[in-house]
């Protein structure tokens, strides 16, 4: 199983950027799946995660900008992100649950920029 990211790159104040996450392999089941930023330190911080419900959550200095959502047809979780600020800049992991075991895929850069 691997969890493969895609989207992000250069955006302006105030843009919008869609990041996926696609996993891919042997799937028999996937539950969670969300977005986490790279921190000092090494620690990855949620940013935003949704279950197999459709239930999602957010860090709070997100919320009503980012939108989380999955297409279970494709394994693939989107990000959506409106009115974004300087201070959204990072590399985003994809991470999900899938068959039961948690699994990290790649980053991709996010940099917000004027």
């Amino acid at each position: 199983v691997q969890l493969q990211a895609s989207g992000g790159g250069l955006v302006q104040p105030g843009g919008s950027l869609r990041l996926s996450c696609a996993a891919h392999g042997r799937i028999s089941t996937i539950g969670g799946l969300g977005r986490h930023r790279l921190a000092p330190g090494n620690k990855r911080e949620l940013v935003a995660r949704i279950t197999s419900s459709g239930i999602a959550t957010y860090e709070d200095s997100v919320k009503g900008r980012f939108t989380v959502s999955r297409d279970d047809a494709t394994n693939t979780a989107y990000l959506q992100m409106n009115s974004l600020k300087p201070e959204d800049s990072g590399v985003y992991v994809c991470r999900g649950n899938v068959n039961a075991m948690e699994y990290w895929g790649n980053g991709t850069l996010v940099t917000v920029s004027s």
